[in-house]
């Protein structure tokens, strides 16, 4: 063997080893973003009542993040691709640090409402560029399929972990440790990162122009679609300033099409939400987060309010669901997705999950947790775990390696504004729901109030089973992608690196025009 083979062989093995620690430092950075959307929550009335937050204000601790994350997702994933993703994720990392220390030590509503907008803001960094150094990371099927596998189950699950965090750092230390605890983890993991990723930096010369109309479009497009679903939460529908932002919100996303149609560098090519098999899945997801979101409120208040569950037991509770994410999503879908069409999998998830929501309908006052939330959890849980994955690796899959943040964007905007969305139009049905339940009913003592939240809880928790079961519908409709042969067993090891790196060059040339790359001409076959 010839000094130079040797050599490339020695690299080739550093390379191996490193991309799974690779691995672990994008998974930990997504766990904190998912994280840091549920662990306030519980933590909320603790921080309310130390800082003097008026009822009327209390929503901006969530709404600040919740607007600057999905406002700029488009932005941030763009970004990556001009700059480099390990760059971009590096600085997201550190400035997530900062603001949740700045949280954290908060004085007043001022700060810690900067400081969760200041969150989101380097969360809508973080979020495309982890999915993005994922997708060019892991080119191999099988351990595209593991490391995708570990990583919506991370997407699926994490939410309910930063429930049970939020109740455990908030009853055993204080509030101000839910914010706390990013900045050491945060740090800790761009340090780790600056040592495995792969270094992707774009030389200053080969950058292309940032579209700034597009990036104002886009970004104002979300935002104010967002914000207009999180005050329909305290002010309803039919509000003016609820229609108008939501007005303002699709008005600015037909200019924003009609932009990128025309620019040579678009913010957003369209023939990556266009190409049907990315475009539905992250309709599927969308979606599905509706549901989850709507799901994770109504149980939380159903456990603490109504079963009188503490906020550290309301977080053990959502764990058999967690469980069940990761088991169904590293041991089923991550085996599954190199040997049957993606669609058979994230289908039949989306039945599953809606299945668990039709369990739910039967909630009553006294139903037993055992007997009533533990299975729907279990369906819901089993459900998801089958979607998450493959639906973030059709996301990014066939996509040109300069154009990977963008698609990683957008599958991260469907999921948030998909949680906006199914937060404030499920609250409302059930605050709706509830409200005709009591006038219905003479007399206003705890037990009729407990019975008409369960009341508006099931109302809303059939509204969530027929978005999952349309969910579904759009999944076997729109999703056709097969795996490729081969993929099953992993075979052409070193060839199939060349025909990759082929079709990636190839995918390149060709997606100006719109066309698919030859791999998803082969993979649509």
């Amino acid at each position: 063997m010839s000094a130079q083979t040797a050599t490339g062989h020695a690299a080739h093995g550093a390379a191996d080893s490193r991309r799974w620690w690779a691995l672990a430092v994008i998974a930990v950075a997504q766990l904190m973003i998912v994280l840091d959307i549920t662990i306030v929550n519980i933590a909320l009335p603790s921080a309310q009542k130390d800082l003097g937050i008026s009822d009327a204000n209390r929503q901006w601790v969530i709404t600040a993040y919740t607007l600057a994350f999905g406002g700029l997702l488009l932005l941030g994933g763009r970004l990556g691709d001009l700059f480099g993703r390990k760059r971009v994720f590096t600085v997201g990392l550190l400035g997530f640090a900062l603001a949740s220390a700045i949280g954290g030590g908060a004085s007043g509503p001022t700060m810690l409402f900067a400081a969760r907008a200041l969150q989101g803001a380097f969360g809508a960094l973080l979020a495309p560029s982890a999915l993005g150094l994922l997708s060019t990371t892991f080119s191999d099927p099988r351990e595209r399929s593991t490391a995708f596998g570990i990583f919506g189950a991370i997407a699926g699950g994490g939410a309910a972990i930063g429930l049970l965090l939020g109740g455990l750092l908030t009853e055993y230390l204080n509030w101000r440790w839910c914010l706390f605890v990013n900045t050491p983890i945060a740090i800790a993991t761009a340090f780790a990162a600056y040592y495995v990723l792969t270094r992707d930096h774009i030389a200053k010369g080969r950058r292309v122009r940032l579209d700034l109309p597009g990036a104002l479009l886009g970004c104002g497009g979300l935002l104010a679609i967002v914000f207009g679903m999180s005050e329909a939460v305290s002010r309803g529908w039919v509000d003016w300033l609820v229609l108008g932002s939501l007005a303002l919100g699709a008005a600015l996303l037909a200019v924003f099409v009609l932009v990128e149609k025309r620019t040579e560098h678009a913010l957003l090519p369209l023939h990556i939400v266009g190409e049907r098999n990315r475009g539905g899945a992250a309709l599927s997801v969308g979606l599905a987060m509706v549901g989850m979101f709507g799901l994770f409120l109504f149980l939380t208040y159903y456990l603490q309010e109504i079963k009188h569950f503490s906020p550290v037991m309301s977080g053990v509770s959502f764990l058999p669901m967690t469980a069940a994410i990761v088991i169904s999503s590293t041991g089923f879908a991550a085996r599954l997705m190199t040997r049957i069409p993606s669609r058979n999998l994230i289908g039949p998830g989306l039945l599953l999950a809606a299945a668990g929501m039709a369990w739910l309908t039967q909630m009553k006052v006294d139903s037993p947790w055992a007997g009533m939330v533990l299975p729907a959890e279990l369906l819901l849980g089993f459900g998801m775990g089958l979607v998450f994955m493959p639906s973030m690796s059709l996301a990014t899959l066939g996509v040109a390696p300069n154009e990977a943040g963008a698609a990683s964007a957008t599958i991260n905007s469907a999921q948030q504004v998909g949680g906006s969305f199914g937060t404030a139009l499920l609250n409302t049905i059930a605050a709706s729901a509830t409200a005709s339940f009591l006038v219905a009913r003479a007399g206003s003592g705890p037990e009729v109030q407990a019975q008409g939240a369960v009341h508006g809880y099931v109302v809303a928790t059939w509204v969530a089973m027929g978005i999952l079961l349309l969910a579904a519908l759009i999944a076997f409709l729109m999703i056709n992608h097969r795996p490729a042969p081969g993929e099953a067993t992993g075979a052409s090891g070193g060839s199939a690196a060349g025909a990759g790196a082929a079709d990636e060059e190839a995918g390149a040339r060709v997606k100006a025009a719109g066309a698919p790359t030859p791999g998803e001409r082969q993979r649509a076959s």
